[in-house]
């Protein structure tokens, strides 16, 4: 049989389960995600599914990761540590977030352990910023940070997604962060205000696609000028200035050029920045940066969660 591993598949009869040292869970608010890892977070065999945390509250999160464990052909004596929503205040057992400022490094003391019969299972913290000027959370990024980045490092980390996180790191210690919620508005704009009428459906545009680029430059310098603009993606098809097919590149290029305006405006231009993403969303968000004046290292997502979560299982548990 095989599973999944990223783009490659890995036959679970072949894999040397001797190599193994812990299991990795990714638990999302819809997703599931779960990997058979050696000590340096080389995936050995994986299982993913749908049954994220919304699922779990009906039917159950203990059935649902040991049905995975069993498709990974994990052994019973693999510890497993989890991030995401499993750990949050509606998941399995509540890991409560490590407040800014925190050390990436520390967040395996912040673990939780979940009562279980015969396996060691520990969820990760989150990480929350306590302030009544900007209050924020996050669930699951953490970890990506923690793997996307070297051991003291500083700068800044964009993390795209239905809601983007902008995190400012100091020598390895998260210190403030700002979510956009860019992917979900550019949902909800889309399903549910006039503009349903003016955007075909499909994937994300081409980074090089123009009525994209155009948007973005547009609002780029003022992102607070993209809500003067949003009702002239209709009214531009209206009068032939533009067609249905564009409508899309627009409100994006809008949405994501004027998140990179307020994000400029909190964090400065501090030259290299790291991104964590993947797919057309991620091509999209690196070549807005780079316009923007940011020297961009990308980071694959998949990956960083997978090398954080090897990072925080090697500061507790040590096995041979």
């Amino acid at each position: 049989m095989k599973a999944r591993v990223g783009a490659k598949e890995v036959n679970r009869g072949m894999v040397d389960q001797t190599k193994a040292s812990f299991v990795g869970v990714d638990w999302g608010t819809s997703s599931f995600r779960l990997w058979v890892m050696a000590a340096d977070g080389t995936p050995l065999a994986a299982s993913r599914g749908d049954e994220g945390m919304l699922h779990c509250n009906v039917h159950g999160f203990q059935p649902v990761l040991d049905k995975h464990l069993r498709n990974a052909g994990a052994n019973d004596d693999l510890p497993v540590l989890i991030c995401g929503m499993a750990g949050a205040r509606q998941g399995w057992i509540e890991a409560p977030y490590a407040p800014t400022p925190t050390h990436l490094s520390e967040l395996h003391e912040r673990a939780i352990a979940v009562p279980a019969e015969g396996r060691d299972i520990r969820i990760l913290p989150g990480i929350a910023q306590v302030s009544a000027d900007a209050p924020n959370v996050m669930r699951g990024e953490e970890t990506q940070l923690l793997g996307s980045i070297a051991d003291g490092f500083s700068g800044l980390v964009c993390m795209p997604g239905t809601h983007c996180k902008w995190v400012s790191i100091d020598d390895g210690d998260v210190t403030g962060f700002a979510t956009f919620m860019t992917g979900e508005l550019f949902s909800v704009i889309s399903k549910h205000s006039i503009l349903v009428h003016a955007l075909e459906a499909g994937g994300a545009p081409a980074a090089d696609d123009p009525a994209f680029r155009a948007a973005v430059a547009s609002v780029r310098d003022d992102g607070a000028a993209a809500f003067a603009s949003l009702f002239a993606i209709r009214a531009g098809q209206l009068l032939g200035f533009e067609s249905r097919e564009q409508g899309a590149a627009h409100l994006s290029g809008l949405l994501i050029g004027a998140e990179i305006a307020a994000a400029k405006s909190l964090f400065g231009v501090p030259g290299k920045i790291v991104l964590v993403g993947s797919g057309a969303l991620g091509k999209l968000y690196e070549t807005v940066l780079a316009d923007a004046g940011y020297a961009v290292d990308v980071a694959d997502a998949e990956e960083s969660v997978r090398n954080g979560l090897a990072k925080a299982a090697a500061r507790l548990w040590t096995r041979k």
